[in-house]
């Protein structure tokens, strides 16, 4: 930082003391112009002119009252005002008292705003130029009366300019500040989403996986001692499931690392491909499910591909937790033009200790039926869920197969 650089942080670390010097800075100036002979035999010349007392005593005054600009600009314009217009009046030679004006006018142009500058400046101009114009001892048409009104508007003009200047300014930074703050509120929504979507796969991996293990391990402890040969099979079941379920967790969780920690698995996200393996982790649970495909081949978005099989998960899982000993359920996945529809019924009796609303029992208020909403709605489809007349429960999704942005025509 330079010299100069330095030497503004401390005065403006302190504006009186700025303050202060800038009115001694004027009080020289005025003594010093008080010299100037505007008169001469030659025209304008140095001369060794002593001031008045009058003069002297009205500069002095002009300058004491700049050190207080800051707290009174308006009360110090005044002052000023009124000392230069005693000085136009009496002075002859004058003496360049209105200098301590033209300061005094900038500072109220530059602190306040432009309505009252053009009051303040247009009042100030009138008077000072009129009493020097008609009540002073030069004639009218003087330079130093023209020359009042001319330097009186450079100063209503330079402190107007400079409080332009520091408003564009505070506007820039205000602006700057405001996209900061709204940068900062887009990454948290954005991060708050995130947490939303991976809460929402930590549930499907969770409650689908914890409930095959609950079911399994019912049946180890029931058939532990007459049937060994079953338990150990549904042990097998609950090892199997609970390795899955670490394995989705795993690369659920994956997600959230930094970047200088190991990468997550890559293994891609399941979708209509599991469909059979994931129908037979609820065989084995005991849980009856017949499938009926009619999709013909087509190849789904990643994002519906995922929401898909994670509905058929949810609703399955619902079906065993919720609708009782001996239930079945049938899913069917049919193409039916630009979209694909997934419908999971059952015909339970809601025996199994909680209600047959696809997880949001009463006692527990769980997250099934929200979690598929979400996933349906993220991928603009709709879901419907409801009980089914005569018994049992219904979960009916339909699915665009494409984007509704894509440019590409659907399948007729």
């Amino acid at each position: 930082m330079s010299t100069l650089a330095r030497a503004r942080c401390r005065l403006g670390a302190h504006p009186s003391a700025l303050d202060a010097a800038l009115a001694a800075a004027v009080l020289v100036c005025m003594v010093a112009g008080s010299f100037v002979d505007p008169h001469g035999p030659e025209g304008v010349s140095w001369g060794f002119r002593t001031p008045d007392a009058l003069s002297l005593f009205l500069m002095t005054a002009g300058a004491a009252a700049l050190a207080f600009r800051r707290r009174a600009p308006l009360t110090v314009l005044a002052v000023t005002g009124g000392v230069s217009v005693v000085e136009s009046v009496t002075g002859d030679p004058r003496a360049p008292v209105v200098m301590s004006t033209v300061v005094a006018l900038y500072t109220v142009a530059a602190s306040t705003d432009r309505p009252t500058t053009w009051r303040v400046g247009l009042l100030t101009m009138t008077v000072l130029t009129g009493a020097a114009m008609l009540a002073g001892p030069l004639p009218w048409y003087a330079q130093e009366n023209l020359a009042v009104f001319a330097w009186t508007g450079i100063g209503a003009s330079a402190g107007d300019a400079v409080r332009s200047r520091r408003a564009f300014v505070q506007a820039i930074r205000d602006r700057a500040e405001k996209a900061e703050r709204t940068r900062e509120e887009e990454a948290r929504r954005r991060v708050a989403e995130e947490r939303l979507r991976i809460a929402r796969d930590l549930h499907d991996v969770v409650a689908h996986h914890i409930a095959l293990v609950n079911v399994q391990a019912g049946v180890a402890a029931h058939v532990m001692d007459k049937r060994p040969d079953q338990a150990k099979e549904a042990l097998a079941h609950v090892r199997a499931a609970s390795r899955s379920a670490l394995g989705e967790l795993r690369a659920t969780v994956g997600l959230l690392r930094q970047s200088g920690e190991p990468e997550a698995p890559t293994e891609p996200a399941p979708g209509l491909h599991r469909l059979e393996e994931l129908v037979g982790t609820f065989h084995h649970a005991g849980l009856h499910v017949e499938v009926a495909r009619a999709d013909q081949g087509t190849e789904l978005p990643a994002a519906v591909d995922l929401a898909v099989y994670r509905v058929i998960q949810e609703a399955l899982t619902n079906v065993q937790k919720h609708a009782g000993p001996g239930a079945k359920a049938e899913v069917s996945v049919v193409r039916v033009g630009p979209d694909i529809e997934v419908t999971v019924l059952d015909d339970g009796t809601g025996e199994g200790g909680a209600s047959t609303d696809g997880g949001a029992s009463t006692d527990g208020g769980g997250h099934g039926l929200l979690g598929m909403r979400e996933r349906v709605t993220a991928v603009r489809g709709t879901l419907t869920t409801g009980p089914r007349y005569g018994g049992g429960f219904r979960v009916h999704a339909i699915l665009p197969v494409r984007n509704r942005t894509d440019p590409a025509e659907d399948p007729v």
